[in-house]
């Protein structure tokens, strides 16, 4: 056992000693055969959160990885293995990290050469061990927090530009908008939830802003399970005299935020949200009308200049009857990750198909410098952060240059 194995097998351990146990049956990814994986549909398990409350971004994902099914059998399934077709299996996390879980096991269970998923990094977290020990291929989605790659975990992937690369890039672009509108920022405030994402997200905009001069102060954070109202973390931040707010939350919280910052109306210049589940979402325009204009966000996004991204989208559109987020087009992407590894490994080996998927390129719909490429650690090299601004009712790219749809509007609407 290698090193990085060692690290990893005692990480998992530890972790499903706290949740479930670490029991010491064989790795369920080594037995193919009795799982049937070796005959009918390739097996690709999708777990996000169909139910509760980030029901509404699970259930996109979901779609977005059954459309990168449907266009792979369509264009004749894994040549490799004869054309043989590709199915999804699901399952619901809940939003709950002990049932995303117990959910994984199942589908390893029942076939799943791979797994793509879950939205939540604490349910990813979990996942991500049992993908572990089952020796199975994990492509994570949508998964901000950082802390999974530092187990040296050899099943784990990850699509996404992760927390640090987001939160270095919001700073560094923040910097440079600012500057560019003749009001440098000086000072911001940040309001982020209280889970390993949100707390991770504002650590590393705290350490990447402070190297450029950026104070940031004050630091807030709450519960976005059970959170309500944000006026008085608002309020808070109004007499903090920060002129920039960065927000990293999810969709629900997100909107609290906007509404509490349209009754508080602090003196602030932009609003800057970081990793940010809400504001850069068509939803979110629809959802908050005026109040989220001229809001910023810097995130991983669907590539909005890509002719493949936009083909795909109104296709969801005309099924779905609503804008496809990006969360869905990274669990298509991550579904095209898995499928790519099949077809070059030429069987269902669960091994086999990690090795395969980490020599793979795959050419993404979403935005990134380059390929689909994942680094020794599982990430993926070429994710690229963008920013984003909610204009005239749209969500548009608006840096750097070379992505941007616009340019940045620095201001915010109660001041202008």
């Amino acid at each position: 056992m290698s090193a990085r194995k060692l690290v990893a097998g005692l990480g998992a351990c530890a972790v499903l000693l706290a949740a479930a146990g670490c029991g010491g049956s064989a790795p369920s990814g080594a037995a193919g055969a009795a799982a049937g994986r070796d005959k009918g549909p390739v097996k690709i398990g999708a777990l996000h959160p169909v139910s509760g409350a980030y029901a509404v971004d699970g259930q996109q994902m979901r779609r977005g990885a059954r459309m990168a099914v449907e266009a792979i059998n369509a264009n004749g399934g894994i040549k490799s293995l004869g054309g043989r077709e590709v199915e999804l299996v699901a399952g619901d996390t809940q939003g709950k990290a002990e049932v995303g879980q117990s959910e994984a096991q199942r589908l390893i269970s029942e076939g799943a050469v791979g797994m793509v998923g879950t939205y939540q990094s604490a349910v990813s977290t979990n996942v991500a061990v049992v993908a572990e020990r089952n020796e199975v291929p994990f492509v994570m989605d949508v998964t901000a927090s950082d802390e999974i790659f530092a187990h040296g975990y050899d099943y784990s992937f990850r699509v996404q530009p992760g927390s640090e690369v987001i939160s270095v890039a919001a700073a560094k672009y923040l910097k440079e908008v600012s500057q560019q509108a003749g009001e440098p920022v000086k000072q911001v405030a940040f309001l982020h939830e209280q889970s390993d994402f949100g707390s991770g997200a504002a650590e590393a905009f705290a350490a990447a802003a402070e190297k450029l001069g950026i104070e940031v102060d004050p630091v807030i954070s709450y519960d976005a399970a059970t959170v309500s109202d944000l006026t008085a973390q608002i309020t808070q931040v109004k007499a903090s005299g920060a002129d920039v707010l960065a927000v990293a939350g999810y969709y629900r919280d997100g909107l609290l935020a906007a509404k509490a910052i349209n009754a508080v109306k602090p003196d602030l210049n932009a609003v800057w949200g970081v990793s940010n589940g809400a504001f850069d979402q068509p939803k979110f325009v629809t959802d908050v009308g005026a109040l989220g204009e001229r809001y910023f966000s810097t995130n991983y996004h669907f590539d909005a200049q890509d002719p493949q991204t936009r083909k795909l989208r109104a296709e969801y559109q005309r099924r779905y009857g609503a804008p496809m987020r990006t969360g869905a087009v990274l669990a298509y992407d991550a579904v095209q990750a898995i499928a790519a590894g099949v077809e070059r490994a030429g069987g269902t080996d669960p091994v086999k198909v990690r090795d395969a998927i980490a020599a793979s390129k795959v050419e993404p719909l979403t935005v990134g410098s380059g390929p689909i490429s994942f680094a020794p650690n599982g990430d993926n090299e070429n994710a690229l952060p963008v920013l984003m601004q909610v204009q005239n009712g749209k969500v548009v790219q608006v840096y750097p240059q070379e992505k941007a749809e616009a340019e940045p509007n620095y201001s915010v609407t109660w001041r202008s």
